[in-house]
């Protein structure tokens, strides 16, 4: 690495599971990440986890995005008129289907809430450049797949759905009154694995809502077995399918879309959404099978009923990010099911 400085990029909800594999890769890659989170679902543990890769002292502050007094000191003390953020990496919401259906108030309140004052505070600042991290949630039911991204919106199946669905209107919006704004959206599917290290991985706190984190707690005995949510859907064994990304291609991909942002050289507003898939659908059961084929453990699992605010099936066309980001998904579902279960192997000894 060469002795130029590294550029400052703010991490929201950087002691997450996606904001701190992104940390990493955003060093790798020569930034400097600043994670900010309110560790309301998340843990210094990952904060620890990303200096340890990073071999650096990477700036943490504890902080909440609708919280606009602590937002603005964290602007202040790490960027500056003349050198501020390259750009935001937003990835600070509440993300839990379930959750978000029985708290829908909470979910508004956070998810858009949280983004207007982050907006209002970038742009008093002078930060221009916003990566979002939106889902393929805002398709709701597809109507084909895979999906792409000139898919029109259904009805979102959750609140989760709709925050998101509202905040890409929300980024839309502001940047259409703001020139040489550039905002990616950048819809991905279903994260899984960890770091190959097992230095970072998926830590929820309580009971896991996403479904490796449970599979690989039901598979270690720390959880009774699995629930899959609805055996009886049409697809080809009767479980959900979905799009399942490592984490680890999935930081790559954000770390892409803010060179793309910089790489803009319009005095116009940008705003561009890309799906962030491996184009490759699986079902709840192919997903146990291949980690049991990838580990040689078994997941003890029942069936169960359909969960309100799950969509059917949906996978990604990615060919708009191939094309105009470079980036492609490199990282098999055995690859992330070896590294999800190396992570939870590791939490023994922490």
């Amino acid at each position: 690495m060469s002795d130029t400085p590294r550029l400052p990029v703010l991490v929201t909800g950087g002691a997450g599971y996606i904001g701190s594999h992104t940390a990493v890769a955003l060093y790798e890659a020569g930034f400097l990440p600043v994670l900010l989170d309110n560790l309301h679902n998340s843990s210094l543990q990952a904060v620890e986890g990303v200096k340890t890769l990073c071999e650096a002292d990477v700036p943490f502050a504890q902080v909440d995005v609708c919280d606009r007094e602590a937002l603005s000191s964290v602007f202040e003390q790490h960027s500056s008129e003349d050198a501020p953020f390259a750009g935001i990496l937003h990835f600070a919401a509440h993300k839990a289907v379930g959750e978000s259906v029985a708290h829908p108030a909470m979910y508004a309140s956070n998810n858009v809430g949280g983004l207007g004052t982050l907006l209002e505070v970038a742009e008093s600042h002078g930060v221009r450049n916003v990566v979002f991290s939106s889902s393929c949630t805002v398709y709701g039911e597809p109507e084909t797949v895979p999906v792409n991204e000139d898919a029109p919106f259904q009805h979102a199946e959750s609140p989760y759905g709709w925050t998101k669905q509202a905040s890409e209107r929300v980024l839309a919006d502001h940047a259409a009154t703001h020139p040489a704004h550039r905002v990616a959206l950048l819809r991905y599917f279903n994260p899984v694995g960890a770091h190959p290290s097992a230095a970072i991985g998926e830590l929820p706190l309580g009971v896991p809502n996403n479904l490796v984190p449970f599979l690989t707690q039901a598979a270690a005995g720390i959880r009774g077995a699995l629930t899959v949510f609805g055996g009886d859907y049409p697809t080809a064994d009767g479980t959900c399918i979905r799009d399942y990304l490592h984490v680890m291609d999935l930081a790559e991909a954000h770390v892409s879309a803010l060179q793309w942002c910089l790489a803009q050289d319009s005095e116009a507003h940008v705003v561009r959404a890309f799906n962030l898939g491996t184009g490759q659908g699986a079902s709840v059961l192919e997903v146990i099978e291949a980690f049991e084929r990838a580990t040689g453990e078994t997941v003890p699992h029942t069936m169960g009923d359909r969960r309100a605010g799950d969509v059917m099936a949906i996978w990604a066309d990615p060919s708009r990010a191939e094309k105009e980001l470079g980036w492609s998904a490199k990282r098999s579902l055995e690859t992330s099911m070896a590294d999800a279960w190396r992570w939870q192997q590791a939490l023994k000894t922490r």
